[in-house]
């Protein structure tokens, strides 16, 4: 228990045991990504496989969110546990290790907000009032923060606009950039900074340059969208820790079953730069939702709904 999955994998390989059953196991997987429905037999020899890796660290492996080879790890994590990915509601196991303690970061935040604050510029003067702004004066003031900034800004502002006709993947990998290697401190003011009027607001929802990266032309069914998801590695490792850590839970004070608002918001940000991604859906509020509708959803309308429920009217989040 907890090795990531790259080195866990390359433990199994070694394994002439391990190695026929995650073989086995890579097959499962593939028949389920493209779609391939299994026999009776098939299903059996796969549950199989699962439970013959027992006490292997394949099992127990977990991924790190900014680790370097995070797609191929996350590959790794979803063959050794493919039987949890039938339907929504079973996404529960999150690839992803518990997040971590990352209060040493704040120390470089606070640290540039002091060198700001000692500053007479006349371009700050607004940031009493608008502390969106301020948060990304801050972030000018960090190089790479600034940086990876910029780089998503270009890429999703490009054609912006027109018919569609920004590279919205692009755009979406500019995002998740930004998100995962800028220490946390940096991004979660900038894209939680509370706002008390319309301009302020405005920014905050124009954070992850909406028409780009959330808006299609017109809303797509929530289930296509958690079907883009659910083919797509990144999508459903961050869909499935959003689910574990903003779990909502109606007894609970703070309505979280987890009782931690900072792995919820981190989930939260995770998601951002998927085909899921959320977005402020106005200048005036701190609501959100995904970019997408439930209408026509025929029978299955319910399960269309839970899924922009945990988006829209979710107590924990």
């Amino acid at each position: 228990p907890g090795s990531d999955c790259v080195a866990a994998e390359q433990l199994c390989l070694s394994d002439a045991t391990c190695n026929a059953t995650y073989r086995i196991l890579e097959n499962c997987a593939l028949a389920k990504t493209r779609l391939l429905p299994l026999d009776h037999d098939s299903k059996v020899r796969c549950l199989n496989a699962e439970l013959d890796l027992g006490n292997s660290s394949l099992l127990h492996c977990k991924c790190h969110r900014r680790m370097k080879r995070q797609e191929h790890c996350l590959r790794i994590f979803w063959t050794v546990h493919s039987s949890v990915t039938d339907g929504y509601f079973n996404l529960e196991t999150s690839p992803y290790e518990n997040p971590a303690n990352e209060e040493h970061w704040k120390t470089d935040y606070n640290k540039l907000a002091a060198l700001l604050s000692g500053k007479n510029c006349s371009q700050l003067a607004g940031d009493a009032t608008n502390p969106c702004l301020k948060a990304t004066h801050v972030c000018n003031l960090s190089k790479k923060c600034v940086r990876l900034r910029t780089d998503y800004a270009s890429i999703c502002t490009k054609g912006a606009g027109s018919e569609d006709t920004c590279d919205r993947r692009k755009c979406h990998r500019g995002l998740r950039n930004f998100f995962e290697k800028v220490p946390e401190d940096f991004t979660k003011r900038i894209l939680f900074c509370p706002c008390q009027d319309e301009l302020c607001g405005e920014r905050r929802r124009k954070t992850i340059v909406p028409d780009c990266s959330f808006q299609y032309n017109t809303k797509p069914n929530c289930l296509w969208l958690l079907d883009s998801c659910l083919e797509d590695h990144i999508c459903k490792s961050r869909l499935a820790d959003f689910q574990q850590n903003c779990q909502p839970a109606d007894m609970s004070p703070d309505g979280c079953s987890q009782h931690n608002h900072a792995a919820c918001l981190q989930a939260y940000m995770g998601m951002i730069g998927t085909p899921m991604t959320p977005n402020y859906i106005s200048n005036s509020s701190m609501e959100i939702s995904l970019w997408c509708t439930c209408e026509s959803s025929g029978n299955q309308k319910e399960k269309c709904d839970q899924i922009l429920g945990m988006f829209e009217s979710n107590k924990c989040l």
